[in-house]
């Protein structure tokens, strides 16, 4: 069970029924108290510009926040492959209930399973909710909307709109929070920052922003504050995440009592652009749709290896015997399409093992060459041509004639703050959704995915659940920000920001991210150890010490600054990246995207500890020089019994 102050609500009863169930016993508030209630949501991607319109509609006042200067610039846009649904459109066996499994087997066990089959559920609902606000899904020759495979599914489950997904996505969720706007029940921030959350007596008040235009701080009360800010990658520095994404709305309310799930869950996505130099900002994903088609191979001969480096020869000069497809050798039944952890490893260890194609040897290679010969390059174009293009533009080399070159990098985060059924953190009041909270994808998501839980989280579980708090606040005053906990937030923020300013150190803020990144890749990375990790905790610490120390950060507050901006960003990413280690050292197996080379089979798979690490990780804040208290929500499997993932038959 649980400890104490994990109360995860679940509710009773069948798995197939507890959704339902919950809808019908949970209380509501009526369209005339709507109006009365005042809700705070972070961040405009999928899941908080889904909150923000559901919840305007529904008559709620909402206020939205958007770091950048418009909702349509959310990170959401780059989730460019498709979304996942149970239609089973293409009457291969697919259904509500292989969704769910396919989603916990996945994430190797290490999800709860009624979040995940409620997932499963709602899935179908978000794609009629995106048709009917016109999101324009492929459809096949009679009409019907398109399926394609992604990874770890034998079925072809994936709604798309060529290779602009999550784009297209976010435009329908973009007009929806419009016109909500439009009517008043949405007031929208843009360039605004939460700089802190405001807790009162247990309960979550508001938060503390800074207008990222003028430098001002700004207070903001609400009855109940939902964080919908996506997730942490950016601690690595490089990683496929747009560079204003971080962690901060969520480390922020980590402090101030929301405590923080399984932080150590890190996707490395398999299909990156390679790193190609020491001044690099970020990193840029090639679509997991690219695998439907593409076929990843390395040569099977070293000195084949030597001329593609050497530039002796080309990829295309090298004859089909003399091709790895290293993926579809080692797992036969699901080929190209396995989940991203295992595609990850699979391309690290030919890249170990010295086959790596490019001049570090850390790349191998997506090809289209058989797919081309096989449905033509206009079929292929019509497919991913947006995504040829983007290839072409960066690298300068023609996909339809050379295959890229792809290597893993940081994507997503599957840890985050923790939350129960309702998507309430251990804070009354404060919510969070998608990629903010942990509660969907256990160690490891599988493609497809992240888009389906921000939209579903935001247009079909928050405005039930969170209805069922403000059903107790509908006689409560509006939310006062000249109490004395807006008072200290507000004293705390600037206090900190004057004392980095106040440095006057030698060394750029970027110049210490990139230090940090470097530690979390080499330590806490795509295979981690003890020693790495113990290694890892140390360094950090040092490395925090000489941040506060010696950064600079040029300019004044009051005006606009990137800087402070990213300053105050990456002192929250030096302590959450130690959080990461501490969480990667205590669980000792290998799971998902947490893989602890102690921990493998003699093939090379991921070894999990089902009796001793079947629970979620939960960490509660102690301070910044105190170590953090683990509490553990014990996960119950009723229906999917943990079993050795395999992808091979």
């Amino acid at each position: 069970m649980a400890t104490d102050k994990l109360v995860s609500k679940v509710p009773a009863g069948p798995l197939e029924n507890k959704w339902s169930a919950h809808k019908a016993a949970i209380k509501v508030v009526s369209p005339a108290n709507k109006r009365k209630l005042d809700i705070i949501v972070i961040g405009t991607g999928l899941g908080g510009g889904a909150a923000a319109a559901s919840l305007g509609e529904l008559g709620y006042n909402v206020k939205v926040f958007c770091i950048s200067d418009s909702p349509r610039r959310a990170h959401s846009i780059a989730a460019q492959g498709g979304i996942n649904a149970a239609k089973n459109y293409q009457n291969d066996n697919d259904s509500v209930y292989r969704l769910f499994y396919d989603t916990i087997k996945g994430g190797d066990y290490r999800a709860r399973e009624a979040n995940v089959y409620r997932l499963a559920e709602v899935s179908n609902s978000i794609i009629d909710q995106c048709v009917a606000q016109g999101v324009p899904f492929a459809r096949e020759y009679g009409g019907l909307l398109d399926n394609r495979s992604f990874g770890g599914a034998q079925v072809s489950r994936t709604f798309y709109a060529r290779g602009q997904t999550g784009q297209q996505l976010l435009l329908g969720a973009y007009a929806a929070l419009n016109r909500a706007v439009a009517k008043g029940s949405v007031k929208s921030y843009p360039r605004h920052e939460m700089l802190d959350v405001v807790v009162d007596g247990g309960e979550a008040r508001g938060i503390i922003a800074r207008n990222l235009v003028t430098g001002e701080i700004e207070r903001f009360g609400a009855h109940a504050v939902v964080i919908a800010s996506g997730g942490y990658g950016n601690v690595f520095f490089l990683s496929t995440n747009a560079m204003n994404s971080n962690g901060s709305a969520a480390f922020q309310c980590y402090r101030k009592g929301a405590m923080f799930a399984n932080p150590c869950f890190t996707q490395i996505h398999p299909t990156c652009i390679p790193v190609h130099g020491d001044q690099q900002s970020k990193l840029t994903l090639m679509s997991e749709s690219l695998r439907n088609d593409g076929r990843i191979w390395v040569p099977k001969k070293m000195e084949d290896v030597k001329a593609i480096r050497n530039g002796a020869k080309k990829a295309s000069d090298i004859e089909e015997k003399d091709r790895d497809y290293y993926l579809e050798r080692r797992y036969p039944a699901f080929g190209n399409l396995v989940p991203r952890d295992v595609a990850s490893r699979a391309a690290k260890e030919r890249c170990d093992a010295g086959f790596g194609v490019n001049e570090t040897g850390l790349a191998v290679f997506l090809d289209f060459k058989t797919a081309i010969e096989r449905l033509g390059v206009d079929v292929i174009r019509a497919r991913y041509g947006n995504l040829f293009q983007m290839y072409e533009k960066i690298t300068d080399v023609d996909p339809y004639k050379e295959p890229m070159m792809i290597y893993p990098a940081v994507h997503y985060t599957m840890g985050g703050i923790w939350v129960d059924y309702n998507l309430e953190t251990t804070i009354s009041g404060l919510y969070a959704i998608g990629e903010a909270n942990f509660s969907d994808h256990g160690a490891n998501r599988l493609g497809a995915s992240a888009l389906m839980q921000g939209l579903a989280d935001g247009y079909f579980v928050l405005p039930y659940t969170i209805g069922d708090y403000l059903s107790k606040k509908i006689q409560a005053p509006k939310v006062a920000t000249d109490s004395p906990a807006f008072d200290e937030a507000e004293k705390e923020i600037r206090e900190k920001i004057a004392k980095l300013f106040a440095i006057k150190g030698k060394q750029t803020v970027d110049e210490l991210h990139k230090k940090l990144g470097n530690i979390m890749w080499e330590d806490v990375g795509m295979a981690r150890s003890k020693e790495s990790l113990e290694r890892a905790i140390v360094e950090i610490a040092k490395l925090r010490k000489e941040f506060w120390k010696d950064v600079y950060v040029p300019g004044e507050n009051g005006e606009f600054n990137q800087e402070i901006e990213k300053a105050l960003r990456l002192a929250d990413f030096l302590e959450l990246g130690e959080l990461m280690a501490r969480d990667g050292l205590n669980r000792n197996e290998s799971c998902g995207g947490h893989f602890r080379v102690e921990y493998q089979t003699p093939e090379g798979e991921a070894m999990r500890d089902d009796d001793k690490f079947a629970y979620v990780s939960v960490w509660e804040y102690k301070g910044a020089d105190e170590a953090p208290v683990l509490h553990k929500e014990v996960l119950e499997f009723e229906v999917a019994h943990p079993a050795q993932r395999n992808y091979k038959d």
